[in-house]
């Protein structure tokens, strides 16, 4: 498939104009991140959201690695003097790599097979002879008899006949045509079903003596019965309508039912389903069930990840983090306003006295705003303490539960020991705690994204895959809200786009020996910074309060010039004008201002998006999504009854429905039909991490500390 046919499939299948596709492939090929494309290149895409070049650029790659996998089996293939013309169009016009390995499959070099084995007894004539089917008369033994050869293992005719069928067994294998129809059958009117072997705990008592249809399975439950099968729990096989599919490969292979060999084809044709055909079909089925299910689960954990990444930031707030435990206690850590470290502290909850004296000195001591308590192992218990010493008191402060999935990765990671180098790691998740309360986004760039948990079954996924996925989700967030060039972490830095971990640690390192950067050009006097680096990174790093005005906002410096412009048509000088001041007259005369009025070149994409970051320099798109939820007083689940109606913060969108913390020991679970009133497909549709909700309690299994609510009320 040449770069042309490319081109125009991926118009086709994406429903995208030529140009556009064009376009965005040669912006790709120049070496342009996505954030970069997607924000500063729209009039070149058309306006092509992240997710659509995303899509184009996992598929470009699709057909250019198909492209390149076609041209090496063909010429592999001619090696063995063996490409036909009719193969070679096959091959030609495959769409599916799947399709090309099926077609190869034939030629590939094997191993010494039983077939093989036959045909270096000479037996490939007399297999050529049952397959063409031309024989109706005569005796099969006598077709036989003039291959016997002892001294080749050959001294019975049985002996000839079953080396003749292994021959046929792994030709019927290898037609293309019969996988793909074996294939198809078993997809469509297969199943998949499960027993148990041992008793575990019953965490798999639902696939005990299980059985659904492979077209209807969902992915939690394939992910499920794989952890299952995995941990000798359960054992697992496909179960496929054989009869239908022996049948319909029969129709294929047997074109004269009246041949001397119908017997003897009949048998090779099931031998070959049966031994070679079904258990590679079942690996398959069972390969594809997977690869559905995690893209589907890294899916809806991107998802979820982008939510918590997205949560509003809680500025100029004095914090302390409090990571619970019971063993070896809660340790407590205060960051003030800009997430420096102020002090640190061990309590336990057995001498709760002494507890409440230290954690009331720390607050009084540092007027701390709000407590950060993680949601671990002892975290309602801490969360009881903290609600009786903060009742004491006379100033107000408030405390929130905040996810700390990944603290203890963090606190043992090279970055928090560069960080925190005199602290022990230990402490390091509470400082980790207070500073997700502080900024998320800032503080969860530190950790891989899988150890954030708020996904489905993320230990059981590729960790190639889920690390790819995710890390493109960091990025996309990163660069959405945009990062402040004076404070950023290298973690956070090396998000943006075009930035590397060594040029990261390259400006952190500059800002130390130099002090604040004022411009966004200076950026160009860090080492390994050239045009290209600058080019994709400027307008995603910003600067507030500096000499370049524009810094604050989401305008890439190659566009000041189209500002300048622009300003002036309204009565307004870039030098003089103060966004603050100004901002009512600025927002007024912006909103009269229309792209035809423009005397000058711009492209209207452009111009919208310097309109929109014009009235509201400075902004951080996350402040318009819901704040946590700020409690002073505890809830037990002794305290819970049916119908009792709370607020809750949605910790983790999965399938079956959504965890949602309602300030109990454990978190409730609004099940996918208890939504909405009406049918819900995802539960993501309805929604997102960091949701703040009204549910229903339904139920309280205090057996299983499990806890069913409704939003349908």
């Amino acid at each position: 498939m040449q770069e042309k046919e490319i081109k125009k499939k991926l118009a086709a299948e994406l429903d995208l104009d030529l140009n556009q596709v064009a376009s965005t492939i040669s912006l790709l090929d120049q070496g342009n991140t996505i954030p970069f494309i997607a924000r500063y290149r729209k009039e070149a895409t058309n306006n092509l959201t992240e997710t659509q070049l995303r899509n184009l650029k996992e598929r470009l790659a699709y057909l250019r690695n198909l492209t390149a996998r076609k041209e090496k089996v063909l010429k592999l293939i001619a090696k063995q003097g063996k490409l036909k013309p009719e193969l070679k169009a096959k091959i030609e016009k495959a769409t599916k790599l799947q399709t090309v390995e099926d077609l190869y499959r034939p030629y590939r070099p094997k191993k010494k097979t039983r077939a093989a084995k036959a045909k270096e007894k000479g037996l490939n004539p007399l297999a050529k002879k049952f397959l063409a089917q031309k024989i109706e008369t005569g005796s099969i033994a006598k077709e036989a008899q003039s291959y016997l050869a002892p001294d080749k293992g050959l001294a019975r005719i049985e002996e000839v006949l079953q080396g003749v069928k292994d021959i046929i067994a792994e030709e019927v294998a290898n037609r293309a045509q019969v996988r793909a129809l074996a294939r198809k059958l078993t997809f469509n009117k297969g199943s998949l079903k499960s027993v148990v072997i041992t008793e575990k705990q019953g965490t798999y008592r639902d696939y005990y003596d299980y059985q659904e249809a492979l077209s209807k399975i969902p992915p939690h439950r394939t992910l499920a019965i794989n952890r299952g099968e995995a941990e000798d729990v359960l054992r697992v096989k496909v179960v496929a309508p054989a009869r239908l599919i022996l049948t319909e490969i029969k129709k294929l292979i047997i074109k004269n039912k009246n041949t001397l060999f119908i017997k003897h084809l009949e048998k090779a044709i099931e031998e070959s389903y049966r031994r070679l055909i079904a258990p590679a079909i079942a690996r398959e089925v069972r390969s594809k069930l997977t690869e559905k299910a995690s893209t589907h689960a890294i899916d809806i954990f991107a998802k979820n990840l982008r939510r918590l990444l997205l949560q509003p930031p809680i500025r100029d707030k004095v914090v302390l983090g409090v990571d619970p435990g019971f063993r070896t206690g809660a340790k407590l850590a205060i960051v003030d306003q800009l997430g420096n470290l102020l002090e640190t502290a061990t309590v336990y909850l057995h001498s709760s006295a002494k507890a409440e004296q230290i954690i009331r000195s720390l607050i009084n001591n540092y007027q701390v705003d709000i407590i950060a308590i993680g949601n671990g192992t002892a975290s309602r218990e801490t969360e009881e303490l903290i609600a009786e010493v903060i009742s004491t008191l006379e100033q107000k402060v408030a405390y929130t539960i905040v996810n700390e999935a990944g603290a203890s990765v963090y606190s043992a990671s090279q970055v928090a020991q560069k960080e925190l180098p005199e602290l022990d790691v230990s402490l390091r998740g509470a400082v980790s705690i207070a500073r997700r309360l502080q900024d998320p986004l800032a503080e969860l760039v530190k950790i891989k994204p899988q150890h954030i948990g708020v996904g489905m079954y993320q230990h059981d996924l590729k960790e190639s895959e889920l690390a790819a996925a995710l890390e493109s989700v960091v990025e996309s967030v990163v660069n959405y809200v945009g990062v402040n060039l004076n404070t950023a972490s290298p973690a956070l830095l090396n998000y943006v786009a075009g930035i590397n971990k060594q040029v990261a640690e390259k400006i952190v390192e500059q800002r130390q020996e130099k002090g604040r950067f004022e411009k966004r050009n200076e950026l160009k006097e860090v080492y390994g910074v050239g045009p290209k680096t600058f080019l994709q990174a400027a307008g995603f790093l910003r600067i507030y309060e500096g000499q370049d005005k524009l810094a604050m906002t989401p305008i890439h410096p190659e566009s000041y010039f189209l500002v300048k412009k622009l300003l002036n048509k309204i009565g307004f000088n870039l030098q003089t004008i103060d966004f603050q001041r100004d901002q009512a007259e600025l927002k007024e005369r912006l909103k009269n201002l229309h792209f035809e009025d423009l005397e000058f070149e711009m492209g209207n994409y452009t111009f919208l998006d310097i309109k929109k970051a014009l009235l509201r320099p400075g902004r951080d798109p996350r402040e318009d999504l819901p704040k946590p939820i700020f409690k002073e007083g505890v809830v037990k689940l002794a305290d819970l009854k049916s119908g009792l109606v709370l607020r809750g913060t949605v910790r983790n969108v999965v399938d079956f429905g959504a965890f949602v913390d309602i300030g109990v020991k454990v978190e409730g679970l609004v099940h996918v039909s208890e939504l909405s009133s009406g049918y819900v497909d995802s539960p993501l549709e309805v929604l997102k991490v960091g949701d703040v909700v009204r549910v229903k309690v339904l139920s309280i299994d205090q057996k299983r500390k499990r806890i069913a609510l409704t939003m349908n009320f």
